[in-house]
C-alpha cells in the first residue's frame, strides 16, 4: 500500500488508516472531525527540537538530521514506527499533521523514515 501525507484541516479524499503525528491536538478540530485510528504521540519531534524549529525553512536540514536520529535511537520510537510500517502493508497509511507549510515539517520527514528499512529496537534494558 502507500503513506499518505495530508493536513488535518483538509477533507480527506483518501480512505486508509488515519493516523495523528502531532503532540498537540490540532486547534478547532473536533476529535469527531478527524476520525482518527491512532494518535501516535511517540513518533512526533520532542518539545525542544520542535520549539527550536519553529517551522523555519532555513532550519529544516539540520532539523530533517535532529529528528531522524532521535527517531532511530529510542526504542519507544522505533516499536510504534515498526507497527506503523506493518500497518501500510495492509492499508494505506494517512499520516495527518497541522503545520501549514505542506514541503518543511516533521510529516514529510516521518514518511521517508516509515518508507525505509527500519533498525530493530535494542533488546537490552
Amino acid at each position: 500500500m502507500s503513506i499518505v501525507l495530508q493536513r488535518i484541516y483538509e477533507k480527506s479524499k483518501e480512505s486508509g488508516y488515519r493516523v495523528l503525528v502531532d503532540l498537540v491536538w490540532p486547534r478547532g478540530v473536533s476529535k469527531k472531525e478527524a476520525k482518527l485510528d491512532d494518535w501516535a504521540k511517540e513518533v512526533t519531534p520532542t518539545p525542544s527540537l520542535r520549539k527550536w524549529f519553529n517551522h523555519d525553512p532555513e532550519k529544516f536540514p539540520d532539523f530533517k538530521a535532529a529528528y531522524k536520529k532521535e527517531l532511530l535511537n529510542d526504542d519507544e520510537k522505533i516499536k510504534k514506527l515498526t507497527e506503523l510500517q506493518e500497518l501500510q502493508k495492509e492499508q494505506t497509511l494517512i499520516l495527518l499533521y497541522a503545520a501549514k507549510d505542506k514541503e518543511h515539517n516533521h510529516a514529510l520527514i516521518l514518511k521517508e523514515v516509515l518508507e525505509s528499512e527500519l533498525p530493530s529496537p535494542n533488546k537490552e534494558g
